[in-house]
């Protein structure tokens, strides 16, 4: 392909962070491509995940950095160090919750406690196309919800108080060079 569409990380208040991602419906060799620079730009930004919205394209796209998330978890590392993730859905979640300090690429310095269910089950699409049933805990579950809130329009802050909210995007606001 010719003419590969250059991705670039998205920052909020971007309308595509707020919109339900289009599931894929095909499995091409372009999406190899795509997860690659997804891939290039979590690293740049010393991210572990990153959601098909947070780079412009309204496609439920996951990339994980499992390989640092074993590492902080204190797990064996996994066979690949990142997990490509085509049309996740949780299929269950646990009742107990875990409060853990959140992050995002796309709201950059903006960093607040978010409670979340501390496992999850999961299925999804791998890049092959085959379908996956995954038990995740810890950051990794963490992690994968955090993503498929991208997926459904949502970021971390909409968990925060209305005042805190304000106070992020407040902040984000001043970050944004004007043009």
């Amino acid at each position: 392909m010719e003419n590969k569409k250059k991705l670039t990380l998205v920052i909020d208040p971007d309308p595509i962070l707020h919109q339900i991602a289009n599931p894929v419906k095909n499995i091409t060799p372009e999406l190899d491509d795509i997860f690659n620079q997804m891939a290039d730009i979590m690293g740049r930004f010393d991210g572990i995940g990153l959601a098909g919205p947070q780079v412009g394209l309204s496609q439920r796209i996951v990339i994980i950095d499992a390989g640092t998330i074993a590492t902080e978890d204190k797990l064996p590392p996994p066979p690949e160090k990142y997990m490509k993730i085509i049309n996740p859905e949780i299929i269950e979640m646990s009742k107990e919750t875990c409060v853990r300090e959140e992050g995002c690429l796309s709201l950059p310095t903006i960093y607040y406690n978010v409670e979340r269910p501390c496992s999850i089950r999961i299925k999804y699409l791998n890049e092959k196309g085959e379908e996956i049933h995954l038990d995740a805990t810890g950051l990794l579950a963490r992690c994968i919800e955090h993503e498929i809130d991208h997926l459904n329009g949502k970021v971390f802050i909409d968990y925060v108080s209305p005042f805190k909210k304000r106070l992020a995007m407040s902040k984000l606001k001043k970050m944004k060079p004007t043009k």
